[in-house]
């Protein structure tokens, strides 16, 4: 009997530690399998949206938390520690502008769930990003970045049709923008199965970056993901400003990493009630 008993101890071990292993697991969306840390933990009072493409159709409060992650990362100076060993060795060490030139731009259809009410954790995050997604910063003059938006808004109105299209639409942190839905976007040569180039810029209008006017000939640095850095969706604007200008790169840190150091560091691990609605950054003008 103590013999069965013993058996049967150390087979619930076995079986507990089994499923600790797995929760502490999770399989991104390019089929890697990462270690998430399990002593990770915050809490929202609201449910913050990102399923149901809730992020390609119009501003979050997902979007506008992920944002600002991704700007005070930048204008923190934090970045600094993340720069690849090339460019520390060129001397590229820190953002090249002031923090009134950093703004952050995140595309929706990279905000895949909610984080609903209550204690969330890495798994959390893995799921609204399951994508090994590394921060990046592209140099971009104002038109530039004025390009980057017209071509990435394109498929609003979203519409069953325009889903996929609006994968591209960005959630920013940094600066205040509007689409005119209204208008046609001015199609382009074709980019990609879902987007085309701008061939006007005719939709899109900067309101304000960090409380001060657009500056078309300014030089801003748009902190994203080493995706879009490299073009994908609509970001053809981000591939062609990176290419250009030599500081433009992707650095070490995870995004999702990120995320959790903003909530840690600036939130105390409360998602605060600024984060309750959308924040009023992007304005998408509709005939209804």
């Amino acid at each position: 009997m103590k013999k069965l008993i013993s058996f049967a101890l150390a087979l619930c071990l076995v079986l507990c530690t089994g499923q600790a292993a797995l929760a502490a697991t999770f399989t991104d969306a390019h089929g890697n399998e990462i270690e998430l840390d399990e002593s990770l933990e915050a809490y929202t009072g609201f449910t913050l949206y990102g399923a149901d493409d809730a992020a390609r159709k119009g501003e979050t409060n997902l979007g506008d938390l992920w944002a600002d992650a991704l700007c005070w990362f930048a204008a923190s100076g934090a970045i600094n520690d993340y720069f690849e060993e090339d460019d520390v060795t060129a001397g590229n060490t820190e953002i090249a502008v002031d923090a009134e030139h950093i703004v952050a731009l995140w595309n929706g259809g990279n905000l895949r769930a909610d984080v609903p009410e209550g204690k969330f954790g890495a798994e959390q995050l893995a799921e609204v990003l399951p994508y090994p997604n590394k921060v990046a910063v592209v140099y971009m003059t104002g038109t530039q970045l004025l390009e980057a938006l017209e071509a990435a808004s394109q498929g609003l109105p979203y519409t069953e049709d325009t889903a996929a299209a609006c994968a591209s639409f960005m959630q920013a942190a940094g600066l205040k923008y509007t689409v005119d839905a209204t208008k046609a976007y001015d199609k382009g040569e074709a980019y990609g199965e879902n987007w085309f180039v701008a061939a006007s810029l005719s939709r899109v209008t900067i309101d304000e970056v960090n409380g001060q006017p657009f500056d078309p000939e300014a030089v801003y640095a748009v902190v994203t993901s080493n995706a879009n850095f490299n073009g994908m969706d609509s970001s053809y604007v981000f591939a062609a400003a990176a290419e250009e200008n030599e500081k433009s790169t992707i650095t070490t840190a995870v995004v999702r990493d990120v995320v959790w150091m903003y909530l840690a560091d600036q939130l105390n691990n409360v998602v605060t009630e600024a984060y309750a609605q959308p924040q009023g950054r992007i304005t998408v003008v509709t005939a209804e």
